[in-house]
């Protein structure tokens, strides 16, 4: 069974940080892209970064550049997303999400081949 399972999101003053984890199983980690995307409360889903499959590649859309960093560790088969200087516009559901395909930010957010169940951020003072 594939699972994505993230974790670490939470309520942070505005200019706080945190980082998200997303565990994952039942697939093979390391061939597949890795992605964040969230969801504010009302709005679609947004792209928030992307890794390739060593770790060697990420990228992020430019409103997301450079507060937040995609990290991977395929020994431990979890992908993470730090997140700095946070703003209440950053208030979302965050997905972790995989896929053999590389998708770019230019497109909507896909249906990916595996997506979590979210962890919710939420930003206030």
């Amino acid at each position: 069974e594939v699972q994505l399972v993230e974790s670490g999101g939470g309520l942070v003053q505005p200019g706080g940080s945190l980082t998200l984890s997303c565990a994952a199983s039942g697939f093979t980690f390391s061939t597949y892209y890795l992605y964040w995307v969230r969801q504010a409360p009302g709005k679609g889903l947004e792209w928030v970064s992307c890794i390739n499959g060593d770790g060697s590649d990420s990228n992020y859309p430019g409103s997301m550049r450079p507060r937040f960093t995609i990290s991977r560790n395929n020994a431990k088969n979890t992908v993470y997303l730090q997140m700095n200087n946070l703003k209440p516009e950053d208030t979302a559901m965050y997905y972790c999400a995989a896929d053999r395909r590389r998708f770019y930010f230019s497109n909507s957010v896909p249906s990916f081949t595996y997506r979590g169940q979210g962890t919710r951020v939420t930003v206030s003072s």
